[in-house]
């Protein structure tokens, strides 16, 4: 039930994303209203971490899990995100299409940052040290590089249809990495970075408060994601004007 929730979350902000970028102007209620709903469900994610019950071996520093792991599924819609896009650009040449790929990249590249600043927070008490060369946390920070690159291109694609086209291939092909960083774990068998607890059951209230996390960052996704194609918008418009 759990994962068809965030899985119905998923789709339901996909296809709204898609369409604020065939309707800007007229989505701008919807995104102020997504903005408010991400609001009250980080509330009530924040609520539900300091009740959640303390982790008996780790103690109260497990609760970082509540922050580091909802991270994850918005950096890895935010790259798929980029991709379809890519490839609806250069299906169609449609602009709309590109700023969906870049304001998906931009947003997914902050969680991505999210999910290596909180990682290291989590593993010094656990582990002893900030940083181990993992398999899980190596293939993530390549993941961050991908994308950190993929806005570096786009910045010198600015104006350049061609250079478009590029760079929605590159952003295309930088997905093929998220099913080796998501198995990580499993490739690398012994490695130090835990194996997804949600797969092994944990105890009610700590399922529901990550499950809370996961749809509260997700919303906030979107809100950013909406935003950030109507800043594109505006930019458009005064590039026109001038």
């Amino acid at each position: 039930m759990k994962f068809s929730i965030v899985a119905l979350e998923i789709l339901a902000i996909s296809g709204w994303l898609i369409w604020q970028t065939r309707a800007v102007d007229r989505g701008r209620r919807s995104t102020a209203a997504a903005g408010l709903l991400a609001l009250a469900a980080l509330g009530l994610w924040a609520w539900l971490v300091v009740q959640a019950p303390v982790e008996a071996v780790q103690g109260v520093v497990q609760k970082i899990l509540y922050v580091h792991v909802p991270n994850v599924i918005p950096t890895y819609l935010g790259f798929v995100l980029t991709a379809v896009a890519g490839v609806g650009f250069l299906w169609t040449r449609d602009e709309r299409w590109d700023d969906l790929a870049l304001a998906s990249a931009e947003v997914g590249v902050l969680f991505c940052s999210l999910i290596l600043v909180t990682g290291p927070i989590w593993a010094k008490p656990v582990w002893g040290q900030w940083w181990v060369w993992d398999l899980r946390l190596t293939s993530t920070l390549v993941l961050w590089f991908i994308y950190v690159a993929y806005l570096l291109l786009r910045s010198f694609a600015f104006g350049s249809g061609q250079a478009r086209s590029f760079t929605a291939i590159y952003g295309i092909a930088g997905t093929a990495a998220i099913p080796f960083v998501y198995y990580a774990v499993r490739i690398a068998r012994g490695g130090l970075h835990p194996e997804n607890p949600a797969e092994h059951g944990m105890p009610p209230a700590m399922a529901w408060t990550l499950l809370s996390g996961h749809v509260a960052f997700l919303l906030s996704f979107a809100y950013l994601a909406a935003r950030r194609l109507q800043l594109a918008r505006l930019e458009a418009a005064i590039e026109e004007v001038l």
